[in-house]
Parts: structure tokens; sequence; C-alpha cells
């Protein structure tokens, strides 16, 4: 009889999940402060299947404030797994994680920075993609900042 109980109240339970009020489209309802039932999307709220746009995409000019926002993002997406002079010797390989290559590569001075963008983007290898997490101004600083951290280790970066 105990354990009746249990299953006669989650049953009643379940009659008031499958009869709660709701609102068509367009109709007037008491939950909002302007009575409507759509609510418009935060600003800013992008599709999922929204292709990205192109202006989102365009490179920023190379600025003082560019750089030193590539920095702080690097400093704070890239650093421990890239390292701090992105040399690929940050603290999670140190623990045994697969070691990133390093920005000095040949290979990695001669990409485009829009390979960095699409890395970050897209993930790459054992990284994984970094898009919900760094807007597209950023992804470009850190692309930006890259190439700093390629002509301070001595490459002869484009």
């Amino acid at each position: 009889m105990r354990h009746l109980l249990p299953l006669l109240l989650l049953s009643a339970c379940n009659q008031n999940m499958v009869q709660q009020p709701r609102y068509d489209d367009y109709e007037r309802s008491p939950l909002t402060a302007d009575g409507t039932t759509m609510q418009a999307p935060p600003d800013g709220t992008v599709a999922q299947d929204t292709p990205l746009r192109a202006a989102e995409a365009e490179r920023p000019p190379l600025t003082p404030a560019l750089l030193a926002r590539g920095k702080e993002r690097f400093g704070i997406y890239c650093s421990m797994c890239h390292g701090i002079d992105g040399r690929g010797d940050g603290i999670v390989p140190a623990r045994g994680f697969p070691k990133p290559p390093s920005y000095l590569e040949p290979r990695l001075v001669q990409a485009p920075a829009s390979h960095f963008y699409d890395v970050i983007t897209r993930g790459y290898g054992v990284m994984y993609s970094y898009a919900d997490r760094v807007s597209p101004r950023d992804r470009w600083a850190i692309a930006a900042y890259i190439r700093a951290l390629q002509d301070a280790g001595g490459a002869d970066a484009r």
C-alpha cells in the first residue's frame, strides 16, 4: 500500500502537466507586461542556421587596442594549452593532454591570419570550436596577437 501512494500522486501530477494552460500566437496573455504572447528575441540573437554575416567576418584594422584585446583574450582562452608565448607548452599539455603545435612552426608562420580565425571558429585536431565563447571580433584580435607572438619569437611572419 505504501508503494502505491507515490504512484497515485505521480499520476495526478501527470494530468496537471497535460492540461496546462497555453496561448496561441498573437493571442493576448496576462503573463507579460505588454499583454502579448509572442515576444521579440533579445538584441544580438542569431538563428542557429543563419550563416555568418560578412561584416562579422571582416578583419578589423590592426591597432594597439586590437592587439591589447587579443593579448587579453589569448590569455583567457588560449594560453593554458598554447602557452604564454605560443610555443605549445601551456599547463594543460604539461598535465598529459596532447601538445598543440608551436606558432613558430614554418607552416603556421606562413598560414594567413584567417587560418587562426577559422581554427578558433571551427576547431582543429583535438581543439574544439570556441565559436560560442569568442566573438568574431575577438577571434581577429587573437589572430593579430598570434602574429605579434610570431614576430616576437623571431619568426618571419607575414
